[in-house]
């Protein structure tokens, strides 16, 4: 079942840029930076009043956020709600119909498992589904 909203994800082109202005200009804290691989980003993490804003790069110029960037500018990319049974709530959104930008779960931040919603299923707006591991409340 989604819980919560787990963060707004904002693409930029340049990750210490976005950190600067939202941290320096609008006065946000990060709480971390972090890899991640299989999606091709680089993200920072802000956490503000119970959900977090992440800032989304391209990890060396390449994967969906630089052809995002290329495509739209930067600006709001998704929406990340929290799930506690990801394969659940996938299996039941599939059985109405909703699509899915892949098959199968893929590793995302903090350990996360993540799968991605259609825009075209969602009105146009990009949705990711998170599972966080076991235990793991942030």
């Amino acid at each position: 079942m989604i819980v919560s909203l787990d963060h707004v994800a904002i693409a930029v082109a340049d990750l210490d840029e976005g950190i600067r202005r939202f941290c320096d200009d609008l006065g946000l804290t990060l709480e971390g930076t972090e890899d991640v691989e299989p999606a091709q980003t680089q993200t920072a993490f802000l956490p503000i009043a119970g959900t977090r804003i992440e800032l989304v790069a391209p990890l060396r110029g390449e994967g969906p956020i630089a052809a995002s960037l290329a495509k739209r500018g930067p600006g709001i990319h998704h929406l990340c709600f929290r799930t506690d049974d990801l394969d659940a709530d996938v299996a039941r959104l599939r059985a109405k119909g909703w699509r899915f930008t892949s098959e199968a779960p893929t590793p995302g931040a903090h350990g996360t498992r993540v799968m991605f919603i259609h825009p075209k299923s969602t009105g146009g707006v990009l949705i990711e589904l998170a599972e966080h591991p076991h235990g793991d409340q942030g």
